[in-house]
């Protein structure tokens, strides 16, 4: 009887410890849609708010590593718990670098609020989107272990890299352009360079979840 309610603890830990990550993951989200926000809709007041949630951000993300050494701690897990916690305290960490991402994209943009709008607004909330897209989708395949919905996370940065090449392409022709156009080009590159960052980690996140299903590392490979 003594096994059963350890047991029915430690099941109550993990699941804890998976919602706390789609806590941190759906935060993390939204911060991604708003700080877009604040250039495409020149909201800069919006800018202080994602400032103050990337905070909220790294409380979660002491949080969550507290609760994965606890687990590792008490219960030493072995085998495929001890592969899911251990992958939890490195998936937060990319969760962390996100919402800094969106803070330094949230702060570029509020400076930008105060320069004409240049043509290459255009792709970005598309890449936005997308990038946003494979968060959430990475987020899901390592609560449910999805290798097949991991690997599509991975196909989608080609996207994402796209875009982010076609803005560069297009931000280089405005500047040629209109000298005057450079400094703000220089701040929207900043700002899809962020973007194309936290698509990066959203493939961290896929990646290591197919690592955890199949033992299998495909990082710096070619191919997935």
């Amino acid at each position: 009887m003594k096994r059963e309610h350890i047991s029915k603890q430690y099941d109550e830990e993990l699941s804890e410890l998976r919602e706390k990550l789609l806590e941190m993951g759906g935060k993390v989200e939204l911060m991604i849609n708003d700080s877009i926000k604040v250039l495409i809709e020149r909201d800069s007041d919006l800018a202080g708010n994602i400032v103050a949630f990337d905070h909220e951000i790294n409380r979660l993300e002491m949080t969550i590593d507290e609760k994965c050494l606890g687990i590792l701690a008490r219960r030493q897990p072995t085998a495929k718990d001890l592969r899911f916690i251990t992958l939890a305290l490195k998936i937060v960490t990319d969760l962390e670098r996100i919402g800094d991402q969106c803070r330094n994209i949230a702060r570029k943009a509020r400076e930008l609020n105060s320069e004409p709008i240049l043509t290459p607004y255009v792709d970005l909330p598309f890449m936005t989107t997308c990038a946003a897209k494979m968060v959430k989708e990475a987020l899901d395949a390592f609560v449910s272990a999805d290798v097949e919905l991991a690997m599509k996370v991975c196909n989608e940065d080609n996207i994402v890299d796209d875009l982010n090449e076609k803005v560069q392409l297009k931000l280089l022709e405005v500047m040629t352009a209109n000298s005057s156009a450079i400094s703000g080009g220089m701040k929207i590159n900043y700002i899809a360079k962020c973007i194309e960052r936290i698509a990066d980690h959203a493939t961290n996140v896929a990646e290591m979840v197919i690592f955890m299903v199949k033992g299998k590392d495909i990082r710096h490979t070619t191919t997935h």
